[in-house]
């Protein structure tokens, strides 16, 4: 199965992108988080210059922030998707904003949070908080009230 924009790049270089990430996600899904940050860099690292010009770099950038979030390594985590919001096409991925409020808000930073989560809500709507911890919607609810009471 090809990543989203991974169709841009030589198939070669596709076929090797997508070994590395899906051997990436199995790590993920079996909490290997090292061995899948180790993959997902070998499949960026494949990625021609400039990296944030393709669409594919999101998609490794952003499963790289995930699995730092994972390990609460959320320094990294930001950097990482920041990143992969800089890459071509990426503005106003929901997930993207959904998982850096989430890292933000860990981090301490409320107000980043807030217009993060609140772009994902509004982008996405509550079903892209389904399966994450609550408080995540309920900080946009309470926003999203305190705004409609003026």
């Amino acid at each position: 199965m090809k990543r989203p924009g991974a169709q841009e790049l030589d198939d070669r270089i596709i076929a090797e992108i997508t070994e590395l990430c899906e051997r990436g996600d199995d790590d993920v899904e079996h909490q290997r988080y090292d061995e899948a940050l180790v993959r997902y860099k070998a499949a960026l690292a494949l990625v021609p210059s400039p990296v944030l010009a393709w669409k594919a770099a999101a998609w490794i950038l952003t499963a790289l922030g995930e699995t730092h979030y994972f390990k609460r390594d959320f320094p990294a985590a930001r950097d990482a998707l920041n990143d992969a919001l800089r890459c071509t096409g990426s503005v106003g991925n929901p997930f993207l904003h959904l998982r850096l409020g989430q890292v933000e808000l860990e981090l301490g930073n409320k107000g980043r949070a807030l217009d993060e989560l609140l772009r994902a809500h509004t982008r996405a709507g509550e079903e892209i908080f389904a399966g994450e911890d609550p408080r995540y919607l309920e900080m946009v609810k309470e926003a999203i009230r305190r705004d409609e009471e003026g």
